[in-house]
């Protein structure tokens, strides 16, 4: 799932450079912005991914077939809602959009014309989140990958063929999306569809379980208040960059790459977590949960640490390519250390979400991303006035480490439930 996760941010890279060679500014604003728009509605329902594995993995634990396929109903059914949904109002997100951004109006056309075409492709994408989260659930990390790879190479494909080769240019990178989330949803249904038909039938009684229902409801309504706050805390650390000047701004999106990058790995690890912890919590074995525990810190430590050398070591060269203004550079490789160590203090948290998405306590996790939030506001109100641009910097650092030493306090109080088992 790592090298999965890797594959992401070429999309975008792929997607600017594409609308890049059409040598329009404004097309390029609304890219950014379109995708803005696009992955704040998306980052949303990302809930419904989590809280899938989640479900599926404890089911899993317990050898539970039947539910697992339940579950996976049960998701997609809400995925298709949810998408009919957005793709109707697409109008107005678009809308909502244009007015946040505040951007000329060629941008705004740009930015319409890409969120119209991407809202509509909602009910695949959100499709391929229930088909993720099952596969992730049961542990079947090389089908995920699999599926993940037909979604962003087709999309890479059609997103240069159609945008550049036939001169469609944002709309062609949309409907290259578009395209690619309806492929790789067809995919995974097939490959579902081959294993459930050798099942026995589905209880529908039980499919329409209120209990079940309502549970699966609050979970995702839980991740998606922790998303929310995680989407906060971005925002208001680019304002606060903003604050203190243009070239501080561009410096910071510039080094928050960095950290993008070592979450995209991180995730693995946290995905990793997710399925051992929910199998052995459905088991009620206390001892593999220990042992997930154990191994996921261990070689997610070990990776945020690769990670942080690296960057350390050869990130100025990354920024030079990253940009090519001289005041841009140096103000980033100023504070390059402090983007190089966010893998490291940033390493449990992901961890500690992962274990506490796959045991379900995702009322805990909640709660304690609010705190965590609280600490970063009290930081940004305090650390920037006296420290400037380091403040800033510590300040994220706190709210990463808070998230995963919280999480961490909670989990020991919930191990002792944990009913003693070999697994």
């Amino acid at each position: 799932m790592t090298l999965a996760y890797v594959t992401t941010p070429f999309i975008g890279l792929v997607d600017t450079a594409v609308v890049g060679q059409l040598g329009s500014a404004a097309l390029i604003g609304g890219l950014a912005a379109g995708a803005i728009v696009f992955d704040v509605v998306f980052s949303t329902f990302n809930s419904l991914r989590s809280a899938t594995t989640g479900l599926i993995a404890q089911a899993f634990g317990r050898g539970d077939e039947l539910e697992q396929r339940l579950v996976f109903v049960r998701a997609a059914l809400l995925a298709a809602f949810i998408g009919i949904v957005i793709a109707a109002l697409s109008p107005f997100i678009s809308l909502i959009g244009q007015r946040f951004m505040g951007a000329e109006p060629a941008v705004n056309v740009a930015l319409d014309q890409y969120v119209r075409i991407r809202c509509l492709s909602a009910p695949f994408a959100l499709m391929n989140y229930a088909i993720l989260g099952y596969v992730l659930g049961r542990g079947e990390g090389f089908l995920g990958l699999t599926l993940q790879l037909v979604l962003n190479c087709v999309n890479i494909a059609l997103s240069i063929f159609l945008g550049l080769h036939l001169g469609w240019g944002v709309a062609g990178v949309a409907w290259g999306t578009f395209t690619a989330e309806l492929v790789a949803m067809f995919t995974g249904l097939a490959v579902l569809s081959v294993r459930f038909r050798l099942m026995p039938p589905i209880n529908w009684q039980k499919l329409r379980d209120l209990v079940a229902v309502r549970a699966m409801l609050a979970l995702n309504g839980d991740i998606m208040v922790r998303s929310f706050c995680l989407l906060t805390a971005f925002a208001l650390f680019a304002r606060e960059g903003a604050s203190l000047g243009t070239v501080t701004l561009a410096a910071n999106a510039v080094l928050m790459h960095l950290f993008m990058i070592s979450s995209f790995f991180l995730d693995g690890f946290a995905t990793a977590a997710e399925q051992l912890a929910g199998r052995a919590i459905g088991a009620r074995a206390r001892k593999p949960l220990l042992q997930a525990i154990r191994l996921t810190a261990i070689w997610g430590f070990a990776l945020a640490i690769l990670c942080a050398a690296f960057f350390l070591l050869f990130g100025k060269p990354v920024i030079e390519a990253m940009t090519t203004a001289r005041d841009v550079q140096s103000e980033a490789i100023r504070y390059l250390p402090w983007a190089a160590l966010t893998a490291i203090s940033g390493v449990l948290a992901f961890q500690m979400d992962g274990v506490f998405i796959g045991a379900t306590w995702s009322r805990d996790m909640r709660n304690m991303m609010l705190l965590s939030l609280a600490a970063f506001l009290v930081c940004l109100w305090l650390l920037p006035s006296r420290f400037g641009n380091s403040g800033l910097w510590a300040a994220l650092h706190v709210f990463l480490l808070f998230r995963g030493f919280t999480l961490l306090r909670i989990l020991r109080a919930r191990l002792p439930s944990i009913h003693p088992s070999s697994g």
